[in-house]
């Protein structure tokens, strides 16, 4: 796996005219997991948001080195599609090598749904697909919105049983929900202690 690292420095986040956090540091380094809590609202989506380069943070500042793969509430998956098919575009698109996409959807247990229009999957039948693409990606930092949603318990271990081995592989995940995940060695940031 690539060098990675992410930092924040003196990070804020304004939605609105509401400032959500201020002064949030964050340092992260190969093989290292971080929880972000907070309930709904607290500015959790947001946060890894701006760590993927996608919302500009209101002060502060982000620096990472290597890849970022973002699993959120939005698969991208096309619904007409069969998930094979689905998945196969952004395997196109992410660059991923020959017989990884066959792995990756195995490693996910989705075997049996590969013919399956992405319209007829579960909730937790899609957050399974967006793991598989991301695992497919092969960056070496993840950023995880709320990846146990719409999970059953088979589910739930799947997703903590990755993410630890993607961290002893020398990846980083910055994990971002209001349930807990059981990630070895992780650390926790409560965001309601930078609120402002």
């Amino acid at each position: 796996m690539q060098a990675c690292n992410l930092t924040a420095s003196a990070l804020a986040c304004r939605r609105g005219d509401r400032v959500l956090f201020r002064g949030l540091e964050i340092s992260l380094t190969a093989g290292s997991a971080c929880q972000v809590a907070g309930p709904n609202g607290i500015g959790k989506t947001s946060l890894l948001r701006m760590m993927a380069g996608l919302l500009r943070p209101l002060a502060g500042s982000i620096d990472r080195t290597g890849a970022i793969a973002l699993l959120d509430e939005r698969p991208a998956l096309d619904p007409q599609l069969p998930l094979s098919h689905a998945l196969g575009f952004w395997a196109g698109l992410d660059g991923v090598k020959s017989g990884m996409h066959e792995i990756c959807t195995g490693r996910a247990g989705l075997d049996h749904l590969l013919d399956v229009p992405v319209r007829f999957l579960s909730t937790g039948q899609r957050k399974r697909a967006a793991l598989a693409r991301m695992l497919g990606q092969q960056a070496p930092i993840w950023l995880l919105d709320e990846p146990l949603n719409g999970l059953d318990r088979d589910g739930i271990n799947l997703v903590e049983t990755l993410v630890a081995e993607h961290c002893e592989a020398g990846g980083i995940a910055l994990v971002a929900s209001h349930q807990p995940v059981a990630l070895p060695n992780a650390s926790t940031i409560k965001l309601s202690e930078f609120t402002a």
